[in-house]
């Protein structure tokens, strides 16, 4: 299994980090030449690699990590998405009317043709999100939500491999709007910081 960051802003890096502290190796792209940002690749740590957006969506599983307007641009690097696995971590005020009427996860996933998309990882601050995950004998939550159970339960896995104690909501349209916003208003979970303890 091949992991890929899109975005290499606040939330990017704190996934690199992520990546780096559990030693799994993960592809970092932008829209950049990733010579402009591989000497801070290379400060997290040697399983980071700086790759083009076009080497980095051969991953099968990437995390879209863009400011939201730039997601119909990464989208556009394959004619589709088929076989691959896309988290989305992405927020939004974004207005109704601009996503259909849809959740934002649900609109991102219309442009990802045929990928499985879940939502999750975003719901912490980056400075949270950038931290061990190992706190005071417990881990900490990172909600997931999607329509599709099996791409789930999958980055359920690599969220426990990377430290984290996965919580599913269900699917984008339900449990997945309390970790979104919607028009002017945060998701009841966003920014909740919860450790789970095993009993």
């Amino acid at each position: 299994m091949s992991y890929a960051i899109i975005g290499f802003g606040k939330i990017g890096h704190a996934l690199a980090e992520a990546f780096a502290r559990s030693g799994i190796e993960v592809s970092v792209a932008t829209t950049r030449d990733p010579t402009s940002f591989a000497s801070d690749v290379a400060a997290i740590g040697p399983g980071i690699i700086p790759k083009t957006l076009a080497e980095a969506v051969k991953a099968d599983t990437l995390f879209l990590a863009v400011r939201f307007e730039s997601h119909p641009e990464v989208a556009k690097a394959l004619p589709s998405w088929k076989g691959k696995t896309i988290i989305d971590v992405m927020n939004t005020f974004a207005p109704l009317e601009e996503l259909d009427g849809l959740p934002s996860s649900a609109f991102v996933a219309n442009a990802f043709t045929g990928a499985r998309l879940v939502k999750g990882f975003n719901h912490l601050a980056a400075a949270v999100l950038g931290q061990d995950p190992a706190v005071q004998g417990g881990r900490r939550v990172v909600f997931l939500a999607s329509d599709d159970d099996g791409a789930a339960a999958e980055i359920g896995t690599l969220a426990e491999n990377l430290g984290f104690s996965p919580i599913k909501l269900g699917g984008l349209s339900d449990g997945g709007l309390l970790v979104q916003a919607r028009e002017n208003s945060w998701g009841q979970l966003i920014f909740k910081d919860l450790i789970k303890f095993d009993s």
